[in-house]
């Protein structure tokens, strides 16, 4: 199988992104495959999953997308690489603004090392800006994690634009997937899943993420979910939505 870069984004916060990537890189690592996570977020909050001590994070993408330093490649678990944000992300935007080439820096600091894996999942800040352009320029397809509320549905709409413009730079980039976390049974939420199915039904994901208090727990955790809880709904959605990820890649 072929390396495929996937990249998570939404540019409303919220809307379990990083679960998002830490669970499925999480899951993919099990099942065998060679998984390197990318956090863009300078929350940090990807890198705290897997490296809840941040004393034992000397370098991060910001020493790299600015000083243009190797990629700070870290082992976290068997199959599974983790490259950590730091609160210095925050400044990434301004400390970008003046450099070369900047959309594609990610793309390049990315070529030496990508031949190493199966998938680079890329974990992104919410919002749309130079380093938000990095992830989609350096990804073969963006996955949209959403809320079943109707602001992140009017979002789509700005994601859409956004991919559009980058596809004059990189034609064969695409939205790949869109798929409904955090849902319960209430009306809203079926009433926007409908909406979505109709707006975006060749890649609307079978699979949804049911609301699960041991995804919350298990984000400060320096767990995955399937090491905090691995019979919990959240494990066994996600693990049903990394088998149709991977599916729709053979």
């Amino acid at each position: 199988m072929s390396l495929r870069i996937i990249t998570l984004a939404n540019h409303k916060g919220g809307v379990s992104k990083t679960t998002s990537t830490a669970s499925i890189g999480a899951c993919m690592a099990r099942m065998g495959k060679k998984v390197l996570l990318i956090d863009l977020d300078g929350q940090a909050n990807l890198t705290l999953y897997f490296i809840p001590n941040e004393n034992e994070i000397d370098a991060s993408i910001f020493d790299s997308l600015v000083d243009g330093a190797p990629l700070p490649v870290k082992h976290v678990r068997d199959n599974l690489d983790l490259i950590p944000s730091s609160l210095e992300m925050a400044s990434a935007e301004i400390a970008l603004t003046n450099l070369l080439a900047r959309e594609q820096l990610l793309s390049k600091l990315l070529e030496p090392i990508k031949q190493n894996y199966d998938y680079i999942l890329i974990d992104c800040p919410p919002s749309l800006g130079i380093v938000t352009t990095n992830a989609f320029l350096a990804a073969d397809e963006i996955i949209v994690p959403m809320t079943p509320e109707l602001l992140p549905l009017k979002g789509m709409r700005m994601l859409d634009a956004f991919v559009s413009t980058l596809q004059r730079v990189k034609p064969n980039l695409r939205l790949g997937g869109v798929f409904i976390a955090r849902f319960n049974h209430r009306k809203l939420n079926k009433v926007v899943e409908q909406a979505v199915k109709s707006r975006y039904e060749a890649i609307t994901m079978k699979t949804r993420i049911r609301e699960n208090i041991a995804l919350a727990e298990s984000a400060g955790s320096g767990q995955s979910i399937f090491e905090y809880d691995p019979h919990s709904n959240g494990a066994k959605d996600y693990q049903t939505l990394t088998e149709e990820i991977i599916s729709r890649n053979q």
